[in-house]
C-alpha cells in the first residue's frame, strides 16, 4: 500500500533538523505510545497534563519509525536509536504537516461545528459518504488545537471526502483550526446553551461558532439550520466573513433542505423531505427527532459537496447510535424479562437534555416497566446552571418518566424542585448513585443515562452492560 507519508515528504512539510535516518516511508502519525504502531511518526506533544517527551523512549521502543521532539531532547533520545526529527514546537511540527496534507488532497471537504449534534452529524457523514469513496474523519471527538491538527495529518492524499468536528469552548478557537482545514462545506447544526461559564448570551456563542465561516475555501458553502432562532445572525456572521453561497436545513418553509414530514417509530423514523425541489421518503435507522435533524444536515451536506444523495438515502437506514450518544441496548435480567438502556452518557447540555428525555417518553416501556431518568450534572453553565438544571424538571414531566436518579452537585437544585411530584433518588456522586440505579430496576424498565462526560455517568452504562449480558439483535 502507498505509505501515508514518504519520508522526503514528511520532512519537507515539517521542516527542522534531521537526527540519524529517516525511512522511505511512514505508516502513520501517533501522539499515544500505547497505541503506536510500528512504523508512524510519534510526536512527542506538551499538553497542560503530560509531555510527551516523558513516553518518547517507549514510542521508540514500540516500533516509531521517527521521533518529532524539541531540539532540547535531542541528547538523550538519540540513545534509542530512532531517527529524530528536532524542532522548535511539536504542535507547530503536527500543524505544519497538517497544513501539507491539505494541501495536497483533492478531497470535498465538510466542516462540522455546533452546540449540539456535531459528532453524530459527522459519524453519520462518515457512514453514509463511506460508500461512494474514500472518507476520512476525525477519530472520537478530536476537535481541538491538536486534535485537528493529528486528523490533518493522517489524511490520506486519495482521501475522497474528509469530514472534520472542530469544537471549542472559548472565542477564537475555531478560527485558526478551520483555516487550516479550509472546507468547502461549514456546517452548523444548532445554537444551544453549551458552555455559558465561558460566554454571556446565546448570541456570543452563535458568534463564535461562526469563525468556521472564515476558513472556508473559493466558492464555499455555509450551511445553517433553519429552525435554530439565531440562523440569521449566522448568515449575516457568514456575509461578513466572505462566504457567497448559504443554504439551510430544517422544518421552516424557506429551508433548501426542507423537513416535510416525520413519523418516527421505536426503532428509528420514516420522514419525508423536499431536497431543493427534489422529493424523498427517507428511512433513519436511529430513533429521536434531533436524529431527524442531524440526518437532514447529512443529507444537504452530502449534496453541497456533490455525493450522490440517493446513496446517502440508501445509507441511513443502517446507521446506527454511538456509544454515549443514542446507543440503544435489550439487556436480560434474571427473572427471565429485558430492560431497554438508552447510552447518553457522554455529554450533555440543556438542548440535549431535553432531547434526550423527549428520546425517554417516546420509548414504551414493557408491561409493568417504567420510564426512568438517570442524570448527572450539566457542566459549564456558570451563572446559568442553576435555573439550567432546575428546568429540567419540565421535560421530565413531558417524558412521563416514572422514577428519576440524580448525581453531583449541580443536580441537587432538580432534585428539591422534583421531590414532591416524582420519586427521586439524589446522590453527590455516581459511585454512591449506583446502588441504589441497581436495586431499582425490573424487567419491563426504560432507563436514560446522561450527563456531562467529566460527571462520569458512563460508569453507570458500564456496570449495567456488565451485569445484564445485552442480547444480540
Amino acid at each position: 500500500m502507498k505509505p501515508l507519508w514518504t519520508g522526503q515528504a514528511f520532512v519537507d512539510a515539517i521542516g527542522g533538523s534531521v537526527s540519524g535516518v529517516i525511512p522511505e516511508s511512514i505508516k502513520g502519525i501517533s501522539i499515544d505510545s500505547r497505541t503506536l504502531e510500528k512504523g508512524e511518526a510519534f510526536f512527542a506533544i506538551r499538553g497542560a497534563n503530560l509531555d510527551g517527551h516523558e513516553f518518547a523512549a517507549a514510542a521508540a521502543k514500540a516500533g516509531a519509525a521517527v521521533l518529532v521532539v524539541e531540539k532540547a531532547q535531542a541528547d538523550v533520545l538519540q540513545k534509542t536509536g530512532v531517527a529524530l526529527l528536532l524542532v522548535d514546537d511539536v504542535l507547530a511540527a503536527l500543524t505544519r504537516l497538517g497544513v501539507a496534507a491539505r494541501e495536497r488532497t483533492k478531497a470535498e471537504i465538510i466542516a462540522v461545528t455546533g452546540s449540539v449534534g456535531k459528532t453524530t452529524t459527522k459519524e453519520m457523514l462518515r457512514f453514509c459518504l463511506g460508500g461512494q469513496g474514500r472518507v476520512h474523519a476525525n477519530p472520537a471527538s478530536f476537535n481541538n488545537h491538536w486534535g485537528v491538527p493529528l486528523t490533518l495529518a493522517r489524511m490520506p492524499e486519495e482521501t475522497d471526502y474528509g469530514i472534520f468536528e472542530i469544537g471549542m469552548n472559548h472565542e477564537n478557537e475555531i478560527r485558526p483550526l478551520v483555516k487550516l482545514v479550509r472546507p468547502h462545506v461549514a456546517l452548523i447544526t444548532r445554537i444551544a446553551a453549551a458552555h455559558m461559564g465561558y460566554f454571556t448570551s446565546l448570541e456570543a456563542i452563535a458568534h463564535a461558532k461562526a469563525e468556521i465561516f472564515e476558513g472556508l475555501a473559493p466558492q464555499g458553502v455555509g450551511l445553517l439550520n433553519a429552525d435554530d432562532p439565531l440562523c440569521s445572525y449566522l448568515e449575516k456572521r457568514a456575509r461578513a466573513a466572505g462566504c457567497g453561497t448559504i443554504a439551510t436545513f430544517g422544518r421552516a418553509e424557506n429551508a433548501d433542505y426542507r423537513l416535510l414530514e416525520n413519523y418516527p417509530h421505536a426503532g428509528g423514523s420514516c420522514f419525508e423531505v423536499d431536497l431543493k425541489g427534489t422529493q424523498a421518503v427517507v428511512k433513519l435507522g436511529v430513533a429521536g427527532s434531533h436524529m431527524v435533524d442531524n440526518a437532514l444536515g447529512v443529507l444537504a451536506a452530502a449534496d453541497c459537496v456533490g455525493a450522490d444523495v440517493a446513496h446517502i438515502v440508501l445509507a441511513l437506514p443502517e446507521f446506527r447510535e454511538m456509544s454515549g450518544r443514542g446507543a440503544r441496548y435489550t439487556l436480560s435480567m434474571p427473572d427471565g424479562g429485558c430492560l431497554t438502556l438508552i447510552d447518553e452518557s457522554y455529554n450533555a447540555n440543556p438542548a440535549s437534555m431535553r432531547a434526550g428525555l423527549a428520546l425517554l417518553g417516546d420509548s414504551a416501556p414493557a408491561s409493568r416497566g417504567r420510564r426512568i431518568a438517570v442524570l448527572g450534572d450539566m457542566l459549564e453553565l456558570g451563572q446559568y446552571s442553576r435555573a439550567a438544571h432546575e428546568d429540567l424538571a419540565g421535560p421530565l414531566r413531558l417524558a412521563k418518566t416514572n422514577l428519576v436518579f440524580l448525581a453531583g452537585k449541580e443536580m441537587e437544585y432538580l432534585e428539591r424542585t422534583l421531590r414532591d411530584e416524582v420519586p427521586v433518588e439524589y446522590r453527590k456522586s455516581v459511585a454512591d448513585l449506583l446502588p441504589a440505579v441497581f436495586a431499582a430496576l425490573r424487567s419491563g424498565d426504560v432507563v436514560m443515562v446522561k450527563s456531562s462526560n467529566g460527571i462520569g455517568t458512563a460508569r453507570i452504562v458500564s456496570a449495567l452492560l456488565e451485569r445484564y449480558p445485552p442480547l444480540v439483535s
